[in-house]
């Protein structure tokens, strides 16, 4: 059985997951969503954009599973005081009973003491469990990290983007993430570096695209990566991100070949959204801007 079939626990919350999860942005049907969940994937994101038909599915499965169901909740709010009445608002209108994971999303610094007085409200009132943080800034992260292996951060999970193209997490992230003992579970996210290496007119001379699937198994192959967060818009989609799972890690000529691709890109194209980590690679003219 291929290693990216196991589950791993999420920090020290016993809450165990799979190693891909599924974001609602893109609007994938929703029994596209619950054939997932059946075939293993028990991590779903109602993210950035919240759509119906993944509520729907979240509902429907937490009928009969809700025990085996993670299910985070997002928000992007920079005023505490306005989170709890958010997220009474997200369970009202997704349905279900309580979210097991509050992420606050793209966080340049860590976020005051207000937000984790507000999470603990939440968590004292049964709404949300766990605490969790996505962020662009890389360079902030090692302490967070180091909090956490000390006891003294409630983040357990710490998203953040690493691809092919994106590896400055290589640098600035992963040596600081501890081989045992307390720690954050690591999410990276974006990793098709939004389409462009599955992109047939984006390739180097003589390059042929790499497949999505592909793609997934280059980010989870880390050892530093608990987990990847995928997008599908459909079934083809969602097969490609469980077919990773399935294949399991690269061989290193597939890795070679994918960061040889990805270091063309970096320096071509410009990011969606640039990572703060990434400043000196556009000053040198290494990275697009």
């Amino acid at each position: 059985m291929s290693e990216f079939l196991e589950r791993r626990e999420i920090g020290k919350t016993g809450l165990m997951s799979s190693r891909l999860g599924i974001g609602s942005t893109f609007n994938a049907p929703t029994q596209v969503i619950e054939d997932a969940f059946h075939r293993g994937i028990n991590y779903l994101y109602w993210g950035t954009v919240r759509q119906p038909t993944f509520a729907q599915a979240m509902v429907n499965l937490a009928n009969k599973h809700r025990d085996d169901m993670i299910l985070t909740i997002q928000s992007y709010s920079r005023h505490a005081g306005t989170i709890e009445g958010e997220v009474e608002e997200a369970l009202k209108a997704s349905g279900v009973d309580r979210f097991d994971f509050l992420l606050l999303g793209n966080w340049p610094a860590a976020p005051s003491l207000a937000f984790v007085e507000v999470f603990e409200r939440l968590r004292d009132r049964g709404i949300v469990r766990f605490m969790s943080l996505s962020s662009h800034n890389r360079p902030m992260l090692p302490d967070l990290i180091d909090r956490c292996s000390r006891g003294e951060s409630p983040y357990q999970l710490l998203m953040l983007r690493y691809n092919g193209v994106h590896r400055g997490a290589e640098r600035d992230v992963f040596p600081y993430v501890p081989a045992s003992g307390p720690k954050p579970s690591i999410m990276t996210y974006t990793a098709t570096r939004w389409g462009h290496l599955v992109d047939a007119d984006k390739m180097p001379d003589g390059e042929q695209p790499v497949s999505a699937r592909d793609c997934y198994r280059y980010s989870l192959s880390h050892p530093a990566v608990d987990m990847v967060l995928c997008g599908p818009a459909n079934a083809e989609q969602m097969d490609q991100a469980i077919a990773a799972m399935e294949k399991g890690p690269l061989e290193a000529d597939e890795r070679e070949r994918i960061e040889r691709i990805g270091a063309y890109l970096y320096g071509k194209y410009s990011p969606a959204y640039p990572d703060q980590g990434d400043a000196e690679d556009v000053a040198s003219g290494q990275a697009a801007q």
